[in-house]
């Protein structure tokens, strides 16, 4: 049964799990916007997050003059494969730090090995 949650309440959940993100790692994250949405748009409705841009580890000498990356955490697939709000506050805990570590360069296959997908 999916979680009854309000916006505001999940996008406090997000601020709450980029909190927890080491100081260290968010004064690298680099023309980052970070960014909540109520669904995923295309084929894909159980998405749970996405970044898009291009990873530190793909930008070289040229990169300059380009639209900041985003990470979008989207909160109707969230609250559906949740059955609590302990449930979401830790799903979303995990998507934030999967999306910040594409920013990183970090892919699904090591980020499985990892456990954070």
């Amino acid at each position: 049964m999916a979680v009854d949650m309000t916006r505001e309440r999940f996008e406090e959940l997000v601020a709450d799990a980029l909190d927890l993100v080491p100081g260290g790692l968010m004064s690298m994250l680099d023309n980052v916007v970070i960014m909540v949405e109520d669904e995923p748009t295309g084929d894909d409705a159980n998405l749970l997050g996405l970044y898009e841009g291009y990873a530190l580890t793909e930008r070289g000498w040229d990169y300059g003059g380009v639209l900041p990356d985003t990470i979008t955490i989207f909160r109707g697939p969230t609250l559906r494969m949740c059955a609590s709000e302990d449930e979401v506050v830790e799903e979303v805990s995990i998507t934030v730090v999967h999306e910040i570590a594409h920013h990183f360069g970090i892919d699904d296959a090591r980020l499985h090995e990892l456990g954070w997908a």
